[in-house]
């Protein structure tokens, strides 16, 4: 049996239905429920590209980079140059990654 017990038509012309049809692909739904969602109020946002699951695990990792260098130069209470030199390449490599995916 069926959820949804209502039925709802509307007409467009071809440039409306193009622009409707847009919309939900770039919101990555089908157009059924991209209107649902519409008619309920919900603030819809374009579908993020691909490769956004790999960029928040990289940015997930220099983060932990990060945290573990800043422990140890907190237990050390000193930190070496190299220490230091990685964990800039890891921000500029995040930093381009997220400028290059967004």
């Amino acid at each position: 049996m069926r959820r949804r017990q209502r039925h709802v038509s509307i007409w467009m012309n071809d440039e409306e239905y193009r622009h409707l049809k847009a919309q939900a692909r770039t919101a990555g739904m089908g157009v059924d429920p991209f209107v649902r969602n519409l008619v309920a109020g919900v603030q819809l946002r374009p579908r993020p590209p691909g490769e956004y699951g790999a960029l928040l695990r990289e940015l997930a990792a220099i983060g932990n980079n990060i945290n573990q260098i800043a422990y140890w130069a907190n237990a050390r209470k000193s930190i070496h140059e190299p220490e230091i030199v990685e964990a800039a390449v890891l921000a500029n490599r995040a930093w381009r990654l997220v400028k290059d995916k967004l």
